[in-house]
């Protein structure tokens, strides 16, 4: 498969998703109450505000960054998405601190923990994300973005792929076809669509696409256009996307109403803030400033030009 260029559309997407997941850092597991209003949500709460990881630096992604860029990472060196290379890189990520800002690990889902630690012992990458059957969490969500970004196949290699990257950790077909839904839509709007044209498009080949009864109904439940709760639930997290990005109309104010709704803040504004990336552009230049280990992120994308 051929590398795709890292044109500024792609670009936007990554830096929006390391960015939004380091904004919401601080903030994580608060409640929509407790978070600052949008216009002091930034790199440094407000003086005197809780921070959660008090001894994370402003401007550190999280294990969605890290784990975004362990995918990046293997599909560059790779050429193809290889389960067995992503798992190791994520074990790595978790064990050694790979893609970690500083190489320190301070964030990690249950789910995703047990997933790695079943890789580690049976080396089975399409079914450790089984460990708990039922899990239906955003941890496969919030890093899927670069295969998207990167794939040059077809929409129906690129819903395969996009299910199953979410097998390492979270293995349930709500997981997959989120996933799925997400990378076609986001595909969309790299090709220049408005965020609720390309998702109504990609809303459109997943139900002519899919046939399994299970995956149908999956697409059914992401389609729900309900306001989010901010939590870790995958389908809320999706919701979460389209909700904000048809009632935004800036970066900003898109990953500040993201963290706005509390809970699992740094989350929902990597997996919104990657697709407001694309759509909008315009990343706060003194967010890109704050945001720590750039350089490598750098360095990893030129491989791809």
């Amino acid at each position: 498969m051929v590398q795709q260029v890292w044109d500024a559309r792609r670009r936007d997407g990554l830096w929006g998703l390391l960015v939004g997941d380091a904004l919401g850092v601080p903030y994580e597991f608060h409640l929509a109450d407790e978070i600052p209003a949008c216009d002091g949500i930034e790199m440094e709460p407000p003086p005197g505000y809780p921070r959660t990881y008090p001894q994370v630096p402003p401007g550190t992604w999280s294990d969605d960054g890290a784990q975004a860029l362990c995918l990046l990472d293997s599909l560059v060196h790779r050429g193809r998405l290889d389960l067995d290379d992503l798992a190791t890189r994520m074990l790595a990520w978790y064990d050694d601190g790979l893609w970690a800002v500083g190489g320190v690990v301070f964030d990690v889902g249950v789910q995703t923990a047990s997933a790695l630690r079943d890789f580690a012992r049976r080396r089975d990458p399409r079914t450790s994300g089984m460990v708990n059957p039922n899990g239906q969490g955003n941890g496969a969500l919030m890093r899927v973005l670069p295969l998207a970004l990167w794939h040059t196949g077809d929409d129906a290699e690129l819903v395969r792929d996009a299910g199953l990257q979410a097998l390492v950790t979270h293995g349930h077909v709500m997981n997959q076809v989120a996933c799925a839904f997400y990378c076609l839509w986001a595909r969309r709007l790299l090709d220049g669509h408005e965020p609720l044209a390309g998702w109504s498009e990609a809303l459109v080949w997943l139900r002519t696409y899919e046939t399994d009864p299970g995956r149908l109904a999956a697409v059914e439940r992401l389609a729900l256009d309900e306001r989010p709760d901010g939590s870790g639930y995958v389908v809320q997290s999706f919701r979460a996307a389209r909700w904000l990005l048809a009632r935004c109309s800036s970066y900003e104010e898109t990953v500040k109403r993201a963290i706005a709704l509390g809970k699992d803040t740094d989350t929902t504004a990597c997996i919104v803030g990657g697709l407001a990336g694309i759509t909008f552009g315009n990343i706060p230049e003194r967010w890109l400033t704050a945001l720590r280990g750039r350089d490598q992120v750098e360095a990893l994308l030129a491989l791809g030009l």
